[in-house]
């Protein structure tokens, strides 16, 4: 009997089995469907699908095969199996004075520059010090800068008294500083005449000046031929003539620690100045006189701690395409500063010509919201000190920092004079020269009291200086970064210390914006509910507390009381500014603005019309306290370890001054407050360009250098992945 069959043998008998060949229906590849459940990718996830991380890797693998063959080569020579290797602590660190530095890098080769708002420091990376340059450069003009500019310092009128000269106002300032002076030096048991003033105006006023031709005069001075050239840089373009004809007329393409944009009439000129000193200073300082040469050097730039990108791309872009070096890399001044002192924690306060900057430094990095970024410096008190001795019926009455040869003579004044030892003021006579082309040398014999100690004084009260045209330009030639995702997101790095330094100003800066729609808010905070809200106190209490410890006058105008509509008090000053308020309406001072209702770029413009101004004893603490986070022992560590940088802070007793002035705002830590300066009897002026010097030469950091291949290809994205900071 047979059995029955299966439908599959049926199928075969009858020739109707499907047979499958194995080809596929279509040529188009089959995507399986993702599962949404559990997504995952590994796009840009790993370090070989980046391109600087990936050359790097490829660099170090390059260097292991050399260092290979390198070492069977030398068996092969010597037969010995026992052959030394490197040692990674000298490779690492190595000597200063060696010329060549980790990974091959020839510190002879590496070319570091510290641009500033009055001087450039530039050298190799081998040298002990840096070349000092004037930040300018002179180009042919119609008319030169002090044919255009109002005279310096700032006058109301150019004749009669001097409180008709500069005003009543600044005259009560000036004679309240003398009053705290006399009274500070009376607790501090120091001698006071009660005429010393007299004495000073009463000389000042009947000493004519004596003329010396210029063959008795052994220190004349060589003025620039212009004859030889028509652009000239640093020095030689300030000791051109004021009457020159042609007329040349001095440009500084950086002020106040940032570019200066008001100046110039095109981004393109404002580069080319900056290029045109920087190529200079190569060609007369390091002689490197051939352009082809410089394919051969790498580049450190120290740049300022709270940055603008627009600025850094700037002169990434311009080593790389107009200078052509081989590696570009950037470094922070504070960290800098840092390597160049050799501490590893400390705060940093860096006293330039033009801005002051505080920020704390532990462990080889910045602490970000610690960073402070100040628009007075050294410059704003020999402006002042001049101005108080004009004040004093200086017998040069017709002096201008506009022009070259009077801004030449006030620095020289400066630091010859200015102090802030309690302990050498009294009545004192002094002398200098000034030199003029085509005119006699002049002798001038001038007595001093209290000027001296009053200018240097401004640091901890900054409203004597003359701050109306600082903000001048600001963002005329070039716009602020924004998020490469989102345009409506500034994309500058910005600081909690710095806005708080910025909201004991204006309290409408500390607003926070509303979130996006991706729901990130840039590190400023989170979006708050909409609804008004008063005015906090600001939380560092001592923003608003003088050094006697009692409520001082803020900046800002005090508001009215509820349901008033009555003015502001305080003397009729303003009341706090409301971002987007017209005026009218709601009594002022009660409401600060919606935040919900504020974008991030608008508050973005709002703090760039603020200008970042605050004693220096008060920034420094509201840095550090910032920076502590409420970790006591880490504050008191920051306080004992304040160092004094820059030609600024080169003025006698002014660390012991300021580090009294801490201990009067902070009693409670009196004994563990400390002001230094920097280390090993170190110039002040060089300590930035010497810490970038000796990150030039470490070997950390190999990988933060920026080559010709990663800039061809990425451009200015590679910062993100190159820099050993966040960008």
């Amino acid at each position: 009997m047979v059995g029955k069959k299966s439908a599959k043998a049926l199928q075969v008998e009858e020739g109707l089995e499907r047979t499958d060949n194995g080809m596929k229906l279509t040529s188009f590849p089959e995507v399986s469907q993702i599962n949404q459940k559990n997504y995952y990718t590994e796009y840009m996830k790993r370090d070989d699908q980046i391109l600087p991380l990936r050359l790097q890797a490829e660099a170090s693998r390059d260097k292991m095969i050399r260092n290979a063959k390198d070492k069977d080569r030398a068996l092969a020579r010597t037969g010995d199996t026992d052959v030394p290797g490197p040692n990674p602590d000298e490779t690492e660190f190595g000597d200063e004075d060696a010329s060549t530095g980790a990974d091959g890098f020839d510190a002879s080769k590496i070319i570091a520059i510290h641009l500033g708002s009055q001087n450039m420091r530039i050298g190799l990376a081998s040298d002990a010090l840096p070349k000092t340059v004037p930040m300018c450069t002179a180009w042919k003009m119609p008319k030169c800068e002090s044919d255009i500019k109002p005279p310096l310092p700032k006058r109301q009128k150019m004749t009669g008294t001097p409180e008709e000269q500069f005003g009543d106002d600044w005259g009560k300032k000036y004679g309240k500083m003398c009053d705290d002076l006399k009274k500070d030096m009376r607790i501090n048991k120091r001698k006071v005449l009660p005429n010393s003033k007299e004495l000073v105006v009463n000389y000042n006023r009947r000493t004519p000046p004596e003329k010396i031709p210029e063959h008795n005069d052994p220190a004349r001075i060589e003025w620039t031929d212009i004859a030889l050239s028509s652009t000239f840089n640093g020095l030689e373009a300030q000791r051109i003539p004021d009457n020159s004809d042609p007329a040349y007329r001095l440009f500084w393409p950086i002020q106040h620690g940032r570019l200066n944009e008001e100046d110039f009439p095109s981004k393109e000129q404002l580069k080319m100045a900056i290029d045109t000193i920087i190529t200079g200073a190569l060609k007369t300082e390091l002689k490197i006189t051939k352009t082809g040469q410089w394919k051969d050097y790498s580049c450190v730039l120290v740049i300022p701690d709270l940055y603008d990108k627009k600025f850094v791309e700037m002169m990434l872009e311009m080593f790389m395409n107009d200078y052509s070096f081989a590696k570009v890399a950037f470094i922070q001044e504070s960290l800098a500063a840092s390597f160049g002192a050799g501490y590893t924690s400390a705060c940093i306060v860096d006293v330039g010509a033009q801005k002051t900057s505080i920020c704390c430094v532990e462990d080889g990095l910045c602490i970000e919201d610690s960073r402070i970024n100040l628009k007075y410096g050294g410059y704003d008190v020999t402006e002042t000190f001049i101005k108080m001795m004009l004040f004093d019926h200086f017998p040069y009455a017709d002096i201008n920092l506009v022009r070259r040869y009077d801004f030449l003579l006030a620095e020289e004044l400066k630091m010859k004079f200015c102090t802030m030892n309690q302990a050498d003021i009294s009545v004192q006579l002094y002398n200098f020269h000034l030199r003029a082309p085509t005119e006699y040398t002049r002798k001038y014999n001038f007595k001093t009291y209290d000027e001296v100690i009053l200018a240097s004084m401004g640091f901890c009260d900054p409203s004597i200086f003359d701050n109306s045209a600082k903000l001048n330009g600001r963002r005329k030639l070039i716009d602020r970064s924004y998020n490469i995702y989102d345009p409506e997101i500034p994309d500058d790095p910005v600081s909690a210390a710095q806005i708080s330094i910025l909201a004991a100003i204006k309290p409408s800066a500390a607003a926070v914006a509303k979130a996006p729609a991706n729901g990130t808010t840039n590190g400023e905070g989170t979006a708050a509910v909409s609804t008004p809200m008063k005015e906090k106190p600001n939380p560092f209490s001592f923003l608003g507390v003088d050094t006697q410890g009692t409520p001082g006058t803020s900046h800002a105008g005090s508001p009215a009381p509820e349901g008033s509509n009555t003015p502001a008090a305080n003397g009729g000053s303003p009341a706090p500014f409301q971002f987007g308020g017209s005026g009218n309406g709601a009594p002022q001072g009660i409401f600060v603005p919606d935040p919900s209702q504020c974008s991030q770029r608008a508050l973005a413009a709002e703090r760039d019309t603020v200008l970042p101004i605050a004693p220096l004893d008060t920034a420094i603490l509201t840095s550090i306290t910032t920076a502590a986070r409420g970790d006591e022992k880490k504050l008191r560590d920051l306080l004992g370890g304040i160092m004094m940088i820059g030609g600024g802070a080169k003025t006698p007793g002014f660390g012991p001054f300021l580090e009294e002035r801490l201990k009067r705002l902070r009693p409670d830590l009196g004994d563990r407050i400390l002001v230094g300066t920097s280390p090993r009897e170190m110039d002040g002026q060089v300590v930035t360009w010497k810490g970038a010097s000796v990150f030039a030469k470490l070997v950390g950091t190999n990988d933060t250098w920026i080559g010709g291949t990663e800039w061809e290809r990425l451009g200015s994205r590679v910062l993100h992945h190159k820099l050993a900071f966040y960008y």
